[in-house]
């Protein structure tokens, strides 16, 4: 099994605890009529428990699939995923989950929302209404608890979701490209609260995401993904202290050559996005 291999941009901040996500030489293979595909390829990854670690690569290198294993919506074709030092043999039910799209219920307020994970879940009444107006306030809906997505804006509706992921206060939450719909001031104000959210509740990150930039600003490390089938090329360690202030980030050395190098790995020919 190839060692993961690990390029330190910076000395990064915090030591690594016991991982709360193990990947062990992970490989996953389809088979379609016309042919078999390997869509990931001996991938090994630990996360340290209130680590935030997003992953990059060209499309179709088994990102999302990632994740999926991860979730327990897959299964492994050969290797091992571990979550909280439990093997994921099936769907998981102690993660929030968060997609590009809110996938909101148009029929259903705001809060309404939210709470469809406590409904979900059978959580006690009380407990999750306390939970959701925590959330509603951290992340700045409060006054459009009785809204309908309609009534939202995109950057609205997945802070919408993001609470809805974070209601019943998950130890790891997986993040699939969320912000790829929104324009881009949309996107930096996401990114802002994102950083602040993932500070406020120590929740363990994985985050798959198209944009190096955004990557770099969020995480604590960035895994390059080699094309199908995925591998993983290198380990970014970022270096950049946890609370970070967007347009004082993007100017600092760290910033710049964690994406440069990053961009180099996925052969980027521009430094536009």
């Amino acid at each position: 099994m190839p060692k993961e291999q690990t390029t330190t941009v910076s000395v990064p901040s915090g030591g690594v605890g016991a991982a709360t996500v193990q990947l062990a030489d992970l490989a996953v293979r389809f088979r379609s009529k016309k042919r078999d595909v390997t869509a990931l390829s001996e991938v090994s990854l630990d996360v340290a428990p209130g680590e935030f670690v997003a992953i990059v690569g060209p499309s179709g290198c088994g990102k999302s699939t990632l994740l999926k294993l991860v979730a327990g919506l897959l299964t492994v074709s050969s290797g091992e995923v571990r979550l909280g030092g439990e093997r994921v043999t099936g769907p998981r039910h102690d993660i929030g989950y968060v997609f590009q799209r809110a996938a909101l219920l148009e029929w259903r307020s705001a809060l309404r929302n939210i709470l469809l994970q406590a409904e979900i879940r059978r959580m006690p009444s009380a407990r999750a209404r306390g939970r959701a107006d925590e959330l509603i306030r951290m992340t700045g809906l409060t006054g459009f608890e009785d809204a309908y997505p309609h009534e939202l804006s995109g950057g609205m509706q997945q802070r919408v979701a993001l609470c809805r992921a974070l209601l019943h206060e998950p130890p790891v939450l997986l993040m699939d490209e969320p912000f790829g719909a929104l324009d881009a001031l949309t996107r930096e104000q996401m990114n802002t609260e994102l950083n602040r959210i993932w500070r406020s509740t120590g929740t363990t990150v994985l985050l798959v995401t198209h944009s190096i930039s955004e990557a770099v600003y969020l995480a604590d490390r960035v895994v390059v993904m080699s094309p199908r089938p995925g591998t993983i090329t290198e380990i970014i360690e970022v270096g950049l202290p946890a609370e970070r202030d967007y347009a004082e980030t993007l100017g600092r050395p760290e910033f710049r050559a964690a994406t440069a190098r990053i961009r180099d790995l996925l052969g980027a020919v521009s430094a536009q996005e």
